[in-house]
């Protein structure tokens, strides 16, 4: 072999890896996340209670990353009076910032989960959930979630938050609230039970491998109540959900009816049969999602029909759900 040739050889040698890296296909590219949290932690009224927030706040981060797996960027917390080193103060005007941000970042079909830590009052006309400085009425929550797209999960944990079901109830929205009046106006133990369900695997209640908002909802609301039974104390609050709109809402003890059907199938965790590219999967998701608009459009139905026809038809959208999603969940 001649010099020259040599030469050649040990040229293409060195540039092989190159040329076949330039050649080989780019690595996909990671889905894009569709899941966003805002935590506010309202003014803390004390140094104790500041303390529990601060728990109740970490607690929340590290369950909706490590368990739910939430992209860190896309979790907002914004802190009580006593925390300004550790995050962004709880303020209305930085309140209404976060809520702009999201705006400009969340899509119509994105997950957006709002929660509230601290204290509320009700004065007889505004509920209000207080904040460092001026506080936000009911009303004003309902405008900033109102301009924002996504599907919303609500949960306001405080005490006398029951006006703020009324007040958020709407089509697409999940409203949670930790009283059923304005006027169990005790401090809630509802926020401790419910940071412990978000953590907690064994508030997966069906043991599918996925934890519904219901299922949240319920477990939160079954150790409030054991908290009081033995302490053999009088309950003092009983949460409260809605996901039809109705104002009304229900507690977790109600377990039949349009109410809560919406929660049961909506969860926090990734959907990663929705990523799936098997065709037979795409085919079930598709029918997944057009019987739940189905069943939206039926629940909307109700008022003015025939209450045993009704029945009926909802009983068979429910079971013919249940059924696709756990085929889904088998191929998945």
């Amino acid at each position: 072999m001649t010099r020259r040739a040599g030469w050649l050889t040990v040229g293409l040698a060195l540039l092989w890896p190159a040329l076949a890296a330039a050649q080989a296909p780019a690595p996909a590219a990671a889905p894009r996340d569709s899941r966003w949290a805002i935590v506010v932690s309202g003014a803390s009224g004390g140094p104790e209670y500041a303390a529990q927030l601060a728990t109740w706040r970490t607690a929340i981060q590290t369950a909706l990353t490590s368990r739910f797996g939430f992209p860190a960027a896309q979790i907002v917390q914004l802190v009580d009076e006593t925390a300004r080193a550790a995050g962004t103060p709880a303020t209305a005007e930085n309140v209404r910032k976060a809520f702009t941000t999201l705006r400009g970042q969340v899509g119509k079909d994105d997950l957006v989960l709002v929660v509230l830590l601290g204290h509320g009052t009700f004065d007889g006309q505004a509920a209000k959930f207080n904040l460092v400085g001026p506080d936000l009425t009911a009303a004003d929550w309902g405008a900033m979630l109102g301009a924002l797209p996504g599907r919303q999960v609500v949960v306001n944990t405080t005490e006398a938050s029951a006006p703020f079901l009324e007040a958020l109830a709407a089509r697409g929205r999940i409203v949670i609230t930790a009283t059923e009046t304005a006027a169990q106006r005790y401090a809630t133990v509802f926020p401790e039970y419910f940071v412990k369900a978000l953590g907690d695997v064994q508030s997966d209640l069906d043991k599918n491998g996925r934890t519904s908002i219901w299922e949240l909802f319920a477990s939160s609301s079954t150790a409030v109540a054991r908290h009081y039974s033995e302490r053999a104390q009088l309950t003092t609050e009983r949460a409260m959900l809605s996901d039809t709109g109705d104002k009304a809402g229900v507690q977790a003890t109600v377990t039949t009816g349009p109410i809560g059907t919406m929660a049961r199938s909506f969860y926090l965790d990734r959907d990663v049969a929705a990523e799936s590219t098997d065709p037979a999967v795409r085919v079930l998701i598709e029918r997944r999602r057009a019987l739940e608009t189905e069943a939206e459009a039926h629940i909307q139905k109700k008022p003015g029909a025939d209450p045993a026809a009704w029945a009926t038809e909802f009983e068979r959208l429910m079971i013919e759900l249940a059924r696709v999603s756990r085929e889904i969940r088998q191929r998945s």
